[in-house]
C-alpha cells in the first residue's frame, strides 16, 4: 500500500516517465543527470536512517545494501558528467523528489520498531518500482550521452533487484 505522502513524488515521476510523442519532449541529459542523482542520494540517506533506526538484522542489511549502492552509482555518475562536463539541471522533477523525501523521512522518523521497519520497506518498493518506471519509459530513452545512458542501463538492471529484494523483505515484514 503507498502511503498518501508518497503520491505527489511519485506523481511527478510518473508524470515525467510517460511515453513522449517525441524524443525532445523528455528531459535533457543535464536535467536526467539531476534526476537521476538526486533519486540516488534520497535513497542512500534513507537507507542510513534506516540502518541508524531499525533494530531488525534483515531491514539493516536492505538499507546498508542501498547506501551502498547508490553512493556507488553516484559516484560513477558524479565522474561520468565531470568527464563530460556537464552541469546537472536542477528541475521541479528533482525538487518534487527532494520535498517528498523530507515529508517521508519526517512520517518514518515518528515511527518505532516493526512498524517503522514496515514503513520503510514499504516506501522502499514504492520508490523503486517509481524509478525503475522512470528510468525504462523516459530517463533512458531521453538520453542522448551514449556513456550516461549506458550508466542509467546498468543502474536499472541494479535497482530492479532492489524492488525485488524490497517486495521479499515486505512480505517477510507482514
Amino acid at each position: 500500500m503507498l502511503h498518501p505522502t508518497l503520491l505527489p513524488a511519485l506523481g511527478a515521476f510518473l508524470l515525467c516517465a510517460a511515453p513522449a510523442a517525441a524524443h525532445a519532449a523528455g528531459p535533457s541529459d543535464a536535467e536526467i543527470a539531476h534526476i537521476a542523482y538526486t533519486a540516488g542520494v534520497l535513497d542512500a540517506a534513507a537507507g542510513a536512517s534506516a540502518v541508524a533506526k531499525s533494530t531488525n538484522p534483515a531491514v539493516r542489511e536492505f538499507a546498508q545494501t542501498m547506501v551502498r549502492d547508490h553512493n556507488s552509482v553516484n559516484e560513477q555518475a558524479l565522474a561520468l558528467v565531470a568527464k563530460l562536463k556537464v552541469s546537472p539541471q536542477p528541475n521541479a522533477i528533482s525538487e518534487s523528489l527532494s520535498t517528498e523525501a523530507k515529508k517521508t523521512a519526517a512520517r518514518l522518523a515518528g515511527l518505532q520498531g516493526a512498524a517503522f521497519d514496515r514503513a520503510y520497506v514499504e516506501n522502499e518498493v514504492a520508490y523503486h518500482r517509481a524509478v525503475n518506471d522512470a528510468l525504462r519509459t523516459t530517463l533512458i530513452p531521453s538520453a542522448d550521452n551514449a556513456e550516461l545512458k549506458a550508466l542509467l542501463e546498468t543502474g536499472l538492471t541494479l535497482f530492479q533487484a532492489h524492488q525485488q529484494h524490497a517486495e521479499h523483505l515486505a512480505a517477510e515484514l507482514k
